[in-house]
């Protein structure tokens, strides 16, 4: 929301509204045609064997070979907007646009001609609806026009994939419906709206509604797709007419509810997550505009403690407010999206950024925001099934670089961002870190067993002999996102080994070490990737001398240090001296969600002065004046890697203990041993 005086708008969104995917001309889920996977598997033999033989390759080689056009990927769509045109606000003095952290309550206010106008906008989770309630201290002075807008492109091509085709109708009872299917893929999507007046008159206009003397106007709203996370078809099979009557009644029940009951019931389950954790740095009450506090900001004294409490909690806030079980995981702009060819579609990239969305969600007791991600990355493990059969002929499940709502697991050819294996590993671990802050065996077993063997399954398959010392590497093997391809990159053995190390951990636990025997085998043989070269950093290559970007954004060689955990100041000094070393070569600056990422680091190095200083120059340098990060642009991930920074700063879990005040300026600070598991609270 925006909270303009005379014309305001209520940007619309919901996750599963995508282009692409199943129904989209020639898509196959990145998977190779069936014609070419015999030259496609020969192609790879050939880029092994010329890595082996010559140590690297040029990315744009190995995509040129491996690579193909993006076939029916598709793109996170806004779903149009509210418009609304106010009347008598001219002369309007004393106004304040907020948001209200402890109750995901935004408020506009304002007087105009002796009346005080307020507007309150809230995201209901347990209505599934978007409510504005629009009110005067006098009665009669409540009149607006509200119309919906399509938002379509301005480009004609992505207009035809849009709403493109949206019918948009009124209805005398106030409601505006909102009736199509996406052009490309077919899916089918409804929105309701419904205008309720207290006093006053209701006509309709073209597209819309307009209420003149009211005492009040309330807006709900709602929209949804027939989407389902549910691969192959991702659809939930239900009519159109099925589709409306699931969207109208969510709307109706909650006009029969009420603005004040919603409001109660938002506030009320909100505020079970959010208050869970409270961060108390001694500040002082900020009494400027947050822009002005953030232009002011020097990372010192008590504002500036303010701030970086608010920005702290803007990320929990951000977090419960774009990951709730039921939907889709939170994307690269959370929930947030004003566009139909939104930054790289606004997707999930997978070599960092989904994973850095839910970093800080344990950590701040908010487990049940992990739901949509578990979700996901289970669906994501069935679809990758059939594409590592495809792409590699191997057991287990994969996914690349970037993947979508349709189970895009397979490959496109951008020679930077194409190849990341890996990816199933890491997303994978979630179930193994859902597992130890719970503890529950059946989720362990029923839940995360399936998806960590399947993809442990593939890295068996996938990793092969090393020439040079006989050890198991990744060939090939890439570190994201520059230099070139090599065998054996750092961040694909550590995260291999991780995951080796992660399913043997849970087989013991379950009592199936008679099921992962190869795995073992495989465990006692790989490259574990954590190497010092002779200029004393952490090698990101196997081999020195392989040339990388000093000043990168990506540190993807330190993934042990965090979010793993076979790299520490207490367990492996040197190691971490390197990582130290490395971090310092990449330096202080990069993109927004490159600096959170550091603040881990740092906080994992026992540093809390540089720590602070890399959450420093997030805020100064890489901070909308509404708190959002910047890469550019938005990209959510840097708002949740900063607030898990500072719970890395505050309470760390080691392999078998709970730190206490980690990141002290000249100490490791209390460590609490013998748990069990990590703990669920700071």
């Amino acid at each position: 929301m925006f909270g303009q005086l005379a014309t305001d708008e209520v940007l619309l969104n919901e996750k599963t509204l995508w282009t692409g995917g199943p129904g989209s001309s020639g898509y196959r889920y990145g998977n190779y045609p069936e014609s070419e996977i015999e030259s496609r598997r020969a192609n790879l033999e050939r880029v092994r064997e010329t890595i082996n033989q010559q140590g690297s390759m040029d990315p744009g080689a190995v995509a040129s070979l491996l690579g193909q056009p993006k076939v029916g990927y598709g793109s996170y769509q806004s779903f149009g907007k509210l418009r609304m045109q106010f009347d008598g606000v001219d002369g309007a003095v004393g106004y304040e646009r907020s948001l209200d952290l402890e109750q995901a309550l935004a408020t506009v206010s304002y007087e105009a001609n002796g009346t005080t106008f307020t507007r309150e906008y809230l995201a209901s989770e347990p209505d599934g609806v978007i409510a504005l309630r629009i009110s005067a201290d006098k009665p009669g002075q409540v009149s607006v026009t509200t119309t919906f807008d399509r938002n379509a492109s301005t480009s004609a091509a992505l207009d035809k994939q849009g709403l493109a085709q949206a019918a948009i109708t009124t209805s005398a009872d106030g409601g505006i419906a909102v009736d199509g299917a996406l052009a490309d893929n077919g899916l089918r999507y409804h929105a309701d709206t419904r205008i309720d007046a207290a006093g006053g008159d209701v006509t309709e206009v073209p597209d819309g509604i307009r209420v003149t003397g009211a005492d009040s106007v309330t807006l709900f709203w709602s929209g949804g797709t027939d989407y389902e996370l549910s691969y192959p078809d991702y659809r939930t099979g239900e009519s159109a007419d099925a589709l409306r009557a699931r969207i109208q009644s969510r709307v109706d029940a909650a006009a029969a509810k009420g603005y004040d009951a919603v409001r109660a019931d938002h506030v009320a389950d909100y505020r079970e997550l959010f208050d869970r954790v409270t961060l108390d740095l001694d500040a002082t009450p900020l009494t400027t505009h947050t822009d002005d506090a953030l232009a002011a900001y020097r990372g010192q004294g008590g504002a500036d403690r303010a701030l970086e409490t608010l920005y702290y909690q803007f990320g929990r806030y951000l977090l419960i407010s774009s990951s709730r079980e039921g939907s889709l995981p939170a994307n690269l702009q959370g929930v947030w999206n004003n566009r139909n060819n939104p930054p790289w579609s606004a997707d999930y990239h997978t070599n960092i950024n989904l994973q850095m969305n839910y970093w800080p969600a344990l950590s701040s007791n908010l487990a049940e925001t992990t739901k949509p991600y578990l979700a996901y990355v289970a669906d994501l493990a069935r679809a990758g099934a059939d594409s590592a059969r495809n792409v590699f002929g191997h057991d287990g499940w994969m996914v690349m670089n970037e993947t979508t709502p349709f189970g895009f697991t397979g490959l496109f050819d951008w020679s930077t961002a194409f190849w990341f294996p890996e990816a199933n590993a890491w997303t994978a671990q979630a179930f193994w870190w859902e597992y130890l802050y719970g503890g529950d065996e059946e989720f362990l077993r029923e839940q995360a067993w399936p998806v960590l063997k399947g993809a442990a399954d593939f890295w068996v398959d996938y990793l092969s002999e090393d020439p040079r010392d006989g050890s198991l590497v990744a060939n090939p093997s890439y570190s994201p996102e520059h230099g070139p391809f090599t065998a054996g990159a750092a961040m694909s053995q550590q995260i291999a080994t991780e995951a080796f190390d992660t399913v043997l951990a849970a087989a013991s636990i379950l009592g199936k070490d008679a099921e992962v025997a190869d795995v073992a085998a495989a465990r006692a043989q790989i490259d574990d990737g954590l190497h010092i070269g002779d200029d004393g950093l952490l090698r990101e290559w196997k081999a020195d001398g392989v040339a990388g970007e000093a000043q990168h954004r990506h540190s993807s060689h330190l993934y042990a240090l965090f979010p793993g955990r076979a790299n520490s100041p207490t367990a492996t000094p040197q190691l971490a001296k390197a990582a130290e070393a490395s971090l310092n070569d990449r330096g202080d600056g990069g993109t927004g969600w490159s600096m959170a990422c550091k603040v881990n680091f740092w906080a994992h190095l026992l540093d809390g002065d540089h720590a602070h200083r890399m959450l420093r120059n997030m805020i100064s340098n890489s901070t909308y004046p509404n708190l959002w990060d910047v890469h550019p642009p938005f990209q959510i991930d840097g708002n949740f890697g900063a607030t898990s920074g500072v719970n890395e700063m505050l309470v760390q879990n080691e392999a078998d203990s709970v730190a206490v005040l980690p990141a002290g300026a000249s100490s490791p600070g209390c460590t609490t041993t013998g748990a069990s598991s990590p703990s669920a609270s700071p």
